[in-house]
């Protein structure tokens, strides 16, 4: 995280860092972004950089900081109906996500380039792999209470599958719809059609192997 010489300083001159360190980073994968580009842009010395982060890393990692707390606070403001059943909530959740990447663009291109590109600092990781798992077995069982969901499905193992699932999720679309060439128009990838097809047939699946029905 950020020195607290970052956070001592003036409003706009700390703003303008991270506009330009957004912008480097969502234009480029972690390995071709470049500090020296930034300070540059920033009119301000490369060593003035350490003073304020410890490397590149700590700045990444500061940056996809500044995209989670975003996106939670982006869900929190646009609440969903809690009457909602399970696998409703979970198109809910990829409406949401959409909207939040149409706002936020800079923020969710630099999540997408970390998980495709396997850039995501270790412990950013191992905080996702945790909180994806309480996550879905919470939602599990809120399932089973609610009836959407069978009984007879061990929780664990459900949100084993569904936090395998879409982790991979992302990546397997974009890499089949870039192959088809769908994503040359620059849309984001759950705005295509075909997208938004095939991830209703995975919640059809998922729905059809845990439902009660």
């Amino acid at each position: 995280m950020p020195k607290d010489t970052f956070f001592n300083l003036p409003d706009e001159k700390r703003q303008r860092i991270i506009d330009l360190a957004l912008a480097e980073f969502s234009e480029n994968d972690y390995d071709s972004a470049s500090i020296s580009r930034i300070v540059a842009q920033a009119g301000i010395a490369k060593g003035s950089f350490y003073q304020y982060f410890e490397n590149k890393e700590d700045l990444y990692t500061y940056l996809l900081t500044l995209g989670a707390e975003a996106k939670a606070q982006f869900l929190g403001d646009n609440p969903p109906d809690p009457q909602m059943g399970t696998f409703a909530y979970i198109r809910w959740l990829s409406a949401a996500g959409i909207k939040f990447e149409l706002a936020r663009p800079q923020l969710s291109q630099i999540g997408y380039r970390a998980v495709r590109s396997g850039a995501l600092p270790v412990e950013m990781q191992e905080q996702a792999r945790v909180g994806a798992t309480v996550f879905f077995r919470q939602l599990v069982e809120q399932g089973q209470v609610m009836g959407d969901i069978s009984p007879e499905i061990d929780p664990d193992l459900a949100a084993f599958l569904f936090s395998a699932i879409f982790s991979e999720l992302g990546s397997y679309l974009l890499n089949r719809l870039q192959d088809r060439g769908v994503l040359e128009d620059g849309r984001s990838l759950f705005e295509t059609p075909e997208a938004e097809r095939l991830f209703d047939q995975v919640l059809h699946i998922l729905e059809r192997g845990m439902g009660t029905a």
